[in-house]
């Protein structure tokens, strides 16, 4: 039997949604899903802040829109959650059933969560199992999400004539997408740089074990040249493309690369945001080796409209001494005829979308 589910990834400048078909074989690992259909739209400047819908209303228009453009087969839809409002921390919990479990969680998180319990989602993702001197124990992430900024989501979606069938974490979506296929083995983390919203997860064979989500995305590069040049935005976005970062010295060895100084020209000003970002990325990236100093990271799989910055991998790589690469989100999926050319560099926007999708058949 075969259904068909469309991921949507309601970012701050655009919707981006994906939908595929999956066979009944695909959810025991046999025969992959196939791509259907993609589609993005751009969205009006405050419609959504952050991943967060701020006007349903516009969003909801702007679906409909998406649906009519795209021929979208189906109104059954998942939403990704990923930005400030949505928390992801290691949490042990004595081993029962994933049901016991998540229902025990209102009692045992309250101190760990930023609001009260009755105002979150609360779910819990297993990873491994630990015998501790207390019993056996089920090692995981708390997954913690404020209601109300979901529900807005989920509200856009409703008054868009759409059925929420699920509502899943971006950086699990991006998991499946870039780190959960063939080829890929050991640990690997993928970093998704957005307009507003920077995602790293860490995988270990294909299961992710670490997430962080950063406040600070692409737009801040704009604001600053936008502030610091005195120029509109879509001269600032243009700039930055055009720019770029200087060009790192390989063969000076890994962690060479550092930012210029603060300056008044388009370069410094690019090397200053970019350098306090790469520092994030480092400093998280090495947050993960200290706490699991077993599981290093092999590979960096970069990915996001924001990633696309001239110089940016060669310089997130130089920093943390780890290759990185670009992302690939449809190597896990079938392809229509000539969609690739289509697609081209463009691929990666759609990662989180498709990751989405693809989490349905789970």
């Amino acid at each position: 039997m075969t259904h068909t589910t469309v991921g949507i990834d309601v970012g701050s400048g655009a919707l981006r949604a994906v939908e595929v078909a999956h066979s009944g074989s695909s959810r025991s690992g046999g025969t992959r899903p196939t791509l259907l259909r993609y589609h993005e739209l751009a969205l009006p400047a405050g419609a959504v802040s952050s991943g967060e819908v701020i006007e349903p209303n516009t969003v909801a228009a702007a679906l409909k829109q998406l649906w009519a453009e795209a021929g979208f087969s189906t109104r059954s839809v998942v939403l990704g959650m990923g930005n400030q409002r949505v928390l992801a921390r290691d949490l042990s919990v004595p081993k029962m059933s994933l049901k016991r479990i998540r229902s025990a969680l209102p009692l045992q998180v309250q101190d760990m969560l930023p609001v009260p319990v009755n105002e979150a989602l609360l779910d819990f993702y297993p990873i491994s199992e630990t015998t501790t001197e207390n019993g056996p124990m089920v090692n995981g992430l708390l997954i913690a999400a404020v209601k109300v900024a979901v529900l807005g989501n989920v509200r856009a979606a409703e008054l868009a004539g759409l059925t929420t069938r699920e509502v899943d974490l971006i950086p699990f979506a991006l998991s499946r997408s870039l780190v959960s296929r063939p080829g890929l083995t050991g640990t690997v983390c993928a970093i998704d740089i957005g307009a507003k919203t920077t995602t790293v997860v860490i995988a270990v064979h294909g299961v992710p074990h670490f997430v962080r989500i950063i406040p600070t995305g692409g737009d801040d590069l704009t604001q600053a040249l936008r502030s610091g040049l005195e120029m509109d935005a879509g001269t600032a976005e243009n700039l930055k493309r055009q720019v770029g970062l200087a060009t790192v010295n390989a063969l000076a060895g890994p962690g060479s690369w550092s930012a210029a100084p603060a300056g008044t020209d388009a370069a410094g000003i690019i090397a200053d945001v970019i350098g306090e970002q790469l520092v994030s990325l480092r400093n998280t990236i090495n947050y993960f080796a200290n706490t699991r100093p077993k599981d290093p990271v092999r590979q960096i799989i970069l990915t996001g409209g924001a990633s696309q910055l001239p110089g940016l991998s060669a310089a997130l790589a130089d920093m943390t001494g780890i290759a990185v690469g670009a992302g690939d989100p449809f190597a896990s999926v079938i392809m229509p005829s000539g969609s690739e050319a289509v697609l081209g560099d463009g691929s990666s926007r759609f990662a989180v979308a498709l990751g989405l999708a693809l989490g349905s058949a789970a």
